[in-house]
């Protein structure tokens, strides 16, 4: 019988509860489109996808025109945002498939008009407002706008940007970025065009920017139960409170060894751990290929019987050694818990982050799609 040697579990109850915490939020006349791009933000973009859909998701952002053509194939049959547009090539694919991509050149109107043969196919336009990654420049609109116009078959149904810092609430350039994009909007209108669709919020826009929130929002770590905290420039400016959210994922994997070590022997590759004194040593089936940053070697720490075990020395490709001298009973087959908590413990994405020095985003992302998604209520 094949026993999962690590796997993660995702909380279908945890994704549908933070999706309606956004939606109790900013009201029942905004639409909430949960990012799901780089497989669900590592906890599986389809199983994500279904949990949310039962929570009254009819939207869904994606990166890549795959990766909604991918969703079709499971059967998500509610809109798909396509946030990074598409390649010349992938035109076809969006039209059959009826995705929704982000524009901002006249050779994404052309090539979609050439594919859509009788099909209307929509698009939503985005601005640069000042991140400068990707979308329409500002003194581009016109032309843009004249290329939707000779279009018959391209429907420009949203117009949409994007913060590039929408956690720090009193930053000039977030309020900047919004006044360009209003800009952007007005253009819009002079030119006869009212996109019903607009939406400029992500996670933290959704706590604290209520008026970025226009008819439809994009949260994408909020929906996996996190959310950048906010900050303020200013010493005693308001920060509006964080929305009450809860971490769907937990990551988890078993002893697969114990052994005990003498004082002053090292402890995994190039002698990444000396030990200081007799040591209990649990081997974890679990490394770097995992997906579990190398940057936590004799840095992070694990959950093995409701205590903490220290990682010790490099975290390899698929082993993990973890100290279980203070935990006598630990023993092989013990669930050990990496990221969640037990009645006592908690190691959340934020810790493991702050352990490798880097953010929440890129330690859910990192989980192997190899590694298992159980999907529970």
């Amino acid at each position: 019988m094949h026993v999962d040697a690590t796997w993660v579990e995702v909380s279908r109850a945890a994704l549908r509860n933070n999706f309606r915490v956004i939606q109790a939020h900013v009201g029942p006349k905004v639409a909430v489109c949960p990012v799901i791009k780089s497989n669900g933000y590592g906890h599986g973009a389809t199983g994500c996808a279904l949990a949310l859909r039962d929570a009254g998701a009819s939207w869904f952002a994606v990166s890549t025109a795959e990766e909604g053509v991918a969703l079709r194939h499971k059967g998500i049959q509610e809109r798909i945002l396509v946030l990074s547009g598409f390649w010349p090539g992938e035109e076809e694919a969006i039209a059959r498939y009826e995705l929704t991509p982000a524009a901002w050149g006249c050779n994404h109107i052309e090539l979609l008009e050439k594919a859509a043969g009788e099909r209307r196919v929509p698009i939503h336009l985005k601005i640069n407002t000042g991140m400068n990654r990707l979308g329409a420049d500002i003194a581009k609109l016109e032309e843009i706008f004249e290329a939707i116009r000779l279009a018959p078959h391209v429907c420009f149904e949203g117009i949409f940007s994007h913060f590039a810092s929408s956690e720090v609430v009193d930053l000039p350039h977030a309020n900047e970025q919004f006044r360009q994009f209003n800009d952007a909007v007005a253009r819009a209108e002079n030119m006869g065009f009212k996109p019903p669709v607009r939406h400029m919020a992500n996670s933290a826009a959704v706590a604290s920017r209520p008026q970025s929130w226009f008819n439809l929002v994009r949260p994408g770590l909020a929906i996996y139960g996190y959310c950048l905290p906010l900050t303020a420039i200013v010493p005693g400016n308001p920060v509006p409170p964080a929305l009450t959210l809860t971490p769907a994922l937990e990551w988890k994997t078993r002893i697969l060894q114990v052994r005990k070590v003498a004082a002053g022997e090292p402890v995994g590759y190039s002698s990444g751990y000396i030990t200081q004194s007799p040591t209990r040593v649990a081997i974890l089936p679990v490394g770097y290929g995992d997906g579990l940053s190398r940057r936590l070697s004799s840095r992070g720490r694990v959950i093995v019987r409701d205590s903490y075990a220290a990682i010790l020395g490099n975290v390899s490709m698929n082993l993990t050694a973890a100290d279980v001298t203070g935990i006598p009973n630990a023993a092989v087959g013990d669930e050990v818990t990496l990221l969640g908590r037990t009645s006592s413990c908690q190691v959340t994405a934020w810790d493991l982050a702050n352990w490798a020095g880097t953010i929440p985003y890129e330690i859910l992302c990192n989980i192997s799609e190899r590694v298992p998604r159980i999907y529970k209520e």
